[in-house]
């Protein structure tokens, strides 16, 4: 698929709904999110505190991040693995950068964002600055505004990030909020998978 043909933010595509593109290496991507009723999970562990894993730790790459978690064998990346949605059997857990692509475009609120060095995301296409109090804005896209069938819940979701051995990468949905958390926490986690549109 070519850029030009990708249709607008939160259109559906490819299984799940268009929410942005990333750039992994020198390849560009489309990022789909999984619908909310089949590729959302509640309350799930990320991983074993103190379990490093090396080969999940790319800011860009979800999918490489989850395989390293499934051998690893994370609750979160079991869970994804085993997902088939609308025919879709390549799911993962998105990366911390693909993550904020979700959220700034995606944002389910009118809350205004965390703004101090949250939002700068060189793999984001365009690359994107910190955010302010009043940008990103809440989504137009109404099935993914709060309340909406589609809309990402007012928390913190899980990226396949790694911090370090005993935590992991979040996106806040409510403010934008960026850091890491215990491993073990359980926190929601929503499926992607991508679609390649640069080579």
């Amino acid at each position: 698929m070519q850029t030009a043909d990708l249709p607008v933010i939160g259109s559906p595509l490819e299984g799940g709904f268009y929410a942005g593109k990333i750039r992994v290496g020198e390849e560009i991507f489309a990022i789909i999110a999984a619908p909310k009723a089949e590729g959302e999970h509640a309350a799930i562990a990320w991983g074993e505190r103190g379990k490093d894993i090396p080969e999940a730790r790319s800011f860009a790459d979800g999918r490489s991040n989850t395989l390293a978690l499934l051998v690893a064998k994370s609750p979160v990346a079991e869970w994804v693995h085993q997902l088939q949605i609308n025919g879709f059997t390549d799911w993962y857990l998105p990366s911390r950068d693909e993550l904020e692509i979700i959220y700034r475009n995606l944002k389910p609120t009118d809350e205004e964002n965390y703004t101090y060095r949250h939002g700068e995301n060189v793999s984001a296409v365009p690359p994107t600055y910190a955010y302010t109090e009043e940008l990103p804005t809440q989504t137009g896209v109404e099935i993914f505004k709060a309340d909406g069938d589609e809309a990402f819940d007012d928390t913190v979701y899980w990226s396949s990030t790694q911090y370090s051995a005993d935590s992991a990468w979040y996106q806040g949905f409510d403010d934008g909020f960026q850091s890491n958390l215990d491993k073990g926490n359980e926190f929601r986690a929503r499926a992607v998978r991508r679609l390649l549109v640069i080579q």
